[in-house]
C-alpha cells in the first residue's frame, strides 16, 4: 500500500531551466566570495569538483565531509571551516536572490499540501549536494512548507547521491519502508526515474520540467504534470 511520496525539488517542486539558474546561482556566489580572496572561475570549478566527489560517494562518509575535503585540497592555505562558513552565509542570505532566476507553479505547494492532508509521509530526495538550509529555501521558492516533510536529504545527512540507486535504498532504510509502499516523483528520467527504479521504486516522471539526457524511452514511467499525479495516486489508493 502507498505510504510514502519522494519529491525531487529542482525542475520538479521548483520549475526551473538549469542552465539559467546555475548561471544565476554561481555569479551570486562569486561576488559574494570575491571580496574574502576567492577567485570566481576558479571557485566554481571547485565546487563542480564537489558535486563529482559526492556523486561518487561511496557510503563511507557524509556528502558534507566528502565536499569538504576537497574543498581543503584545492585551498591548503585556507581554513576549510572558515570556508565552509562563509559558504554557509552565503547559502542563508544572497542565494535566495537567485529565485529570481526559477519559475513557479502554484500546483506544487497545493499537491503537496493535498497529500499531507490525506496522511502521506513525504520525503524531499533532491540531490544531497547542498546544505539542508539551502533544500530549505528553493522549498520557500516553491511555495511549499519545509514543515511538511518528514525527511530531507542533505550532504549533512546522506553518503550516497543521485543516481547511485543506493541513494534510494538508503531511503528505504531510514524509513522503514518497503519499495512498493513509495512513490518517486522526479522529472530527470536517469536520476529520478531510472536510479528509483533500480531500487525498485515506483516512478511518476513529472514532464514540467524534464531533463532526459541520454534519450531514454521515457513512455515506461507513468508521466504527467500534477493533476496526472494525482490521479496515479488515486489509483493506488483507491479513491
Amino acid at each position: 500500500m502507498l505510504k510514502t511520496i519522494l519529491f525531487d525539488l529542482d525542475g520538479t517542486l521548483l520549475p526551473m531551466e538549469e542552465p539559467r539558474f546555475l548561471e544565476g546561482y554561481f555569479g551570486l556566489l562569486t561576488r559574494a566570495m570575491a571580496p574574502h580572496g576567492f577567485d570566481g572561475k576558479e571557485l566554481v570549478a571547485v565546487l563542480w569538483q564537489g558535486v563529482a566527489a559526492m556523486v561518487a560517494n561511496d557510503g563511507a562518509k557524509t556528502n558534507e565531509a566528502v565536499f569538504r575535503d576537497v574543498f581543503a585540497r584545492a585551498y591548503p592555505d585556507r581554513d576549510a571551516d572558515d570556508a565552509l562558513a562563509l559558504l554557509e552565509t552565503f547559502y542563508r542570505t544572497d542565494f535566495n536572490r537567485a529565485a529570481a532566476c526559477c519559475g513557479f507553479n502554484p500546483a506544487a505547494g497545493e499537491t503537496v499540501r493535498e497529500l499531507k492532508r490525506r496522511g502521506f509521509s513525504l520525503v524531499l530526495a533532491s540531490n544531497p549536494v547542498f546544505p539542508r538550509f539551502a533544500q530549505e529555501a528553493r522549498l520557500r521558492w516553491a511555495g511549499v512548507d519545509p514543515a511538511d516533510f518528514s525527511l530531507f536529504t542533505s550532504y549533512e545527512n546522506f553518503s550516497f547521491s543521485k543516481p547511485n540507486p543506493d541513494y534510494y535504498r538508503a531511503i528505504l532504510s531510514l524509513r522503514g519502508l518497503a519499495p512498493d509502499e513509495c512513490l518517486m516523483v522526479g522529472n530527470d528520467a536517469a536520476e529520478d526515474a531510472t536510479a528509483a527504479g533500480e531500487a525498485g521504486i515506483p516512478v511518476f516522471l513529472l514532464t514540467d520540467c524534464l531533463i532526459n539526457r541520454k534519450g531514454k524511452d521515457v513512455t515506461r514511467w507513468r508521466r504527467g504534470s500534477f493533476p496526472e499525479l494525482m490521479r496515479v495516486i488515486d489509483e493506488a489508493t483507491g479513491n
